[in-house]
């Protein structure tokens, strides 16, 4: 099937126009056929104003077959254009069709008064007049155009009646490949499709996030066939490849010489997609592969880079869809690429987004689970924020299991006596939770007893009952502190009143990744001191 779309002269300006048009003609993709309704005229006025490029030149640089319609009333000129289209298969194609807004009105026609505003009943009347039709009733749909619009359901009928046909045939002749078909159309997940994942072990040294994502990653590509994704340009460092899973290219244009390929096919039957640095079409092409279906797809770049991408991330938990989006580089532990590569408010804008997941998990057996949550959320998006630095593996021997990400925040040192009724509850996310481990253990040295609670993502804690929410933050236990490396705006709803914030309210700095977090107080000694102030204690 081909997907087509109507652009405006409004759409031909937007920069995400130009990043997925750009991507679409080095991909060739054949299927994709652009109606551009060129009025020359948007919501402020003619795009004189603004606008005066050569639209058809440039898509033709982009590598587009383009074509031109003079009158966008002449229909039998655009439906030929759109057939030499539908046979143009090696690369997308662009119709630029000139046509007039608010054609008939004798006033208003060619404004862009007829853009924004309705015309008003003195112009209808007049645009009716004008072009020959009733003037009343006021709306009148005439009978062969009511006929032909409900032919629709007896010829949509039909088609999917011979395509149900065709279906049943192949899956009769490919009983295999006809039910994979039929479950991935259907969106469910495959049985056991989370087996396999790896477990790691206790390891104060540890390894990044975004390293024990690559190797869930690359675990789960086995079982989920349907899993594709790729990065914007920053496959290297957010470690997303699934390696050997081919390269989503056109195979017309040869891999020769070319470097940074996953491995594997060299078509559009790979796996890894390569968007460029095109951060907000990357986001609208993998909303637009769950919108079509059949896919589970990710997207990929630094956390400081979701900026660029917004609107799509937004839009994906408007439209409640299952897209994943994979942020790296999550804090100023990034280091020496300095304030400009450092996130600081984007924990904050992304919680700020209603029913998007964000999850940050502290170790690598929490990003294995993070990934669990995120594949089998299929109705929401999900963001991981995952760390460029290395954090240490809890030994979940001593602490409690990561399943407990599941559930948004779990307490960690269940285990500890001194956890069932703390003087105080120390909250983290992320590379921060190694912080007020250390921090427990010197507080415990001084008799102080110690909740410590890992709170990877708040979304999924606020859905818990309210019992749940009470096991893990008593209200009794109103001396908190939160620690993460973000902005602290936020985290009062978890303290209260009487608890304190470890939070980041300033940008950072350039600097080694462990330089820049001590200087900004991300330490085990600032979470102690704070404990300290916060309990009445003599600093130690």
């Amino acid at each position: 099937h081909r997907t087509y779309v109507i652009a405006s002269d409004g759409d031909m300006m937007e920069g995400v126009q130009s990043e997925a048009c750009s991507l679409a003609g080095h991909l060739r993709l054949g299927k994709l056929i652009v109606l551009y309704d060129n009025n020359h005229v948007s919501l402020s006025g003619t795009t004189s104003l603004s606008f005066s490029e050569n639209v058809g030149a440039r898509f033709a640089s982009y590598g587009w077959h383009v074509q031109s319609v003079d009158d966008g009333n002449d229909l039998s000129a655009v439906d030929k254009a759109l057939r030499v289209a539908q046979e143009t298969v090696e690369r997308p194609s662009l119709l630029v069709v000139r046509t007039i807004i608010g054609f008939g009105a004798p006033h208003k026609q060619g404004t862009f008064q007829a853009h924004g505003s309705p015309l008003g009943p003195d112009e209808v009347r007049a645009a009716k007049q004008n072009l020959g039709w009733p003037l009343e009733p006021a709306f009148m749909i005439p009978d062969d155009v009511r006929a032909h619009f409900r032919s629709a359901i007896e010829r949509g009928t039909a088609l999917e009646q011979d395509w149900r046909r065709r279906l049943s045939a192949y899956s009769a002749a490919f009983p295999e490949l006809g039910a994979e078909l039929t479950r991935r159309l259907a969106g469910e997940l495959p049985a056991r499709w989370d087996e396999d994942l790896p477990v790691f072990s206790a390891d104060a040294k540890g390894l990044a996030t975004r390293k024990a994502s690559e190797a869930t990653l690359q675990a789960m590509a086995h079982r989920l066939p349907e899993l594709v994704g790729g990065s914007a340009d920053l496959e290297e460092s957010t470690y997303t490849v699934l390696k050997g899973e081919g390269d989503f290219e056109s195979p017309s244009l040869g891999k020769t010489g070319a470097q940074g390929a996953a491995g594997g096919p060299w078509d559009y039957t790979g796996r890894n997609i390569h968007f460029g640095i095109r951060e907000h079409a990357m986001g609208a092409a993998v909303n637009g592969l769950i919108y079509h279906g059949g896919v589970i797809p990710f997207g990929s770049t630094f956390l400081t880079f979701s900026d660029y991408m917004r609107p799509p991330v937004r839009l994906s938990a408007l439209s409640r869809l299952g897209s994943i989006w994979v942020y790296t580089h999550d804090s100023v532990g990034v280091g020496e690429d300095g304030p400009t590569h450092q996130p600081v408010e984007h924990f904050l804008a992304l919680r700020a987004i209603p029913d998007l997941l964000l999850i940050r998990p502290a170790d690598a057996n929490e990003t294995v689970w993070a990934w669990r949550v995120a594949i089998a959320n299929r109705h929401r998006p999900t963001a991981l924020a995952l760390t460029r630095q290395a954090v240490p593996t809890l030994d979940r021997s001593v602490y409690a299991p990561a399943e407990g990400l599941t559930r948004g925040a779990y307490v960690l040192n269940t285990r500890a006596e001194a956890s069932r009724q703390p003087d105080i509850i120390l909250i983290a996310t992320g590379s921060e939770v190694q912080l007020i481990v250390v921090a427990e253990a010197r507080l415990v040295a001084r008799g102080v007893k110690v909740r410590l609670v890992s709170m990877p993502c708040w979304e999924l804690f606020e859905e818990q009952t309210p019992e749940y929410r009470e096991s893990v933050l008593p209200s009794s236990v109103t001396t908190r502190l939160a620690v993460e490396a973000g902005r602290s705006l936020g985290w009062e709803r978890w303290v209260g009143t009487h608890g304190a914030i470890v939070g980041l309210d300033r940008y950072g700095a350039s600097a080694p990744g462990d330089v820049v977090m001590k200087e900004l107080g991300f330490t085990a000694d600032r979470v102690v001191r704070e404990a300290e102030a916060l309990l009445g204690l003599p600093a130690t």
